[in-house]
């Protein structure tokens, strides 16, 4: 694929280009991270899902998560729920704090989340699916959009079906991730069936499942002519995949990916802004999952994790991976 075919995605007012946007995940997409993206010129980034019963209970870890003030634009924040009036009150909700795009959620395969009737359990009850959808689009200004799996299981594919669907009733975008809700996160995404589900709707189709490098990403749009491609697992300590993708998309050329020290040196940045947002305490214990991320393939990597996970402030993770950081300049 050439640079010059690349086309914008398109989502009501928004122009996002290039087309690669980075995922809603519960627990890393929160406000430090979404700084890093934003920082790696990622062009729409999406919150952590947010539930609507606790959005309209003012839940207050709830409206920490929805906090999205100060962040550039476009940002989408990410619902989920199984009762179409109390989504669509949530979605009025997230529209009033300065949501560009509404994302229903409908692929979370998490138990809690399925044995509530929520998240791609919809997939299962197509007319509840799109009900909600209806509500929600009936509720608010903005675009609405939907993230679902293929289907609910290899003999309950409905991602095809349900799009046409969710469309006719003003779903503007729709995101496939190519699993079903039993396979989890392990196994082969299906490319086929979002190209499938791409050839049965005329909005904008993004592209999700196994895009770990910026050539997968690139693959993705040729072989299922996906409007766009969305990055979860791939970005995580991995914020250059896309902009490595957006220097390539401006200039044809691939950079190459970051050194040891370039990441512990993103490492140290990350902590900073998620230790000035949260606190110390809080922030230094919620950055020990990005820093595995981070540091994962550097050579003493697993012994320096285990020393982050035992220090008991900031000051302590900088010296360790200030330390790293020249032990491994030059690799």
């Amino acid at each position: 694929m050439k640079a010059k075919g690349l086309a914008p995605l398109r989502i009501g007012p928004w122009s996002v280009f290039p087309p690669v946007v980075a995922a809603p995940m519960a627990g890393v997409t929160d406000k430090p991270f979404r700084t890093v993206l934003k920082e790696h010129r990622c062009p729409l980034v999406y919150t952590e899902m947010i539930s609507d019963k606790a959005l309209t209970y003012a839940n207050r870890n709830t409206m920490e998560i929805l906090d999205i003030t100060g962040e550039a634009r476009p940002i989408a924040v990410q619902i989920f729920g199984s009762e179409p009036a109390v989504m669509a009150e949530a979605a009025r909700i997230v529209e009033a704090a300065g949501a560009s795009i509404i994302d229903i959620n409908m692929g979370c395969p998490a138990p809690k989340i399925v044995r509530n009737g929520e998240g791609a359990c919809l997939l299962k009850t197509p007319d509840l699916a799109v009900d909600i959808a209806e509500a929600v689009v009936r509720a608010v200004q903005v675009p609405v959009t939907v993230k679902m799996r293929i289907g609910w299981s290899s003999g309950r594919i409905v991602a095809p079906e349900l799009a046409p669907r969710l469309e006719a009733v003003g779903v503007q975008a729709l995101t496939v991730h190519g699993r079903t809700r039993e396979m989890f996160y392990s196994g082969q995404a299906d490319w086929s069936v979002i190209a499938e589900t791409v050839r049965q709707v005329s909005i904008p189709v993004i592209g999700n499942g196994d895009v770990w490098e910026p050539d997968d990403a690139l693959r993705m749009l040729v072989e299922t002519g996906c409007a766009a491609v969305m990055i979860g697992r791939g970005c995580m300590g991995n914020p250059w995949i896309f902009s490595r993708l957006v220097h390539w998309a401006e200039t044809g050329e691939m950079p190459p990916p970051p050194s040891p020290e370039e990441r512990i040196n993103q490492a140290l940045l990350h902590l900073e802004h998620i230790v000035a947002l949260k606190g110390e305490e809080r922030g230094v214990r919620e950055m020990r999952g990005h820093l595995s991320w981070y540091l994962k393939g550097i050579r003493g990597a697993s012994r320096l994790r285990a020393e982050i996970n035992q220090a008991p402030d900031r000051e302590s993770v900088v010296r360790l991976l200030t330390e790293h950081r020249e032990q491994v300049r030059g690799q």
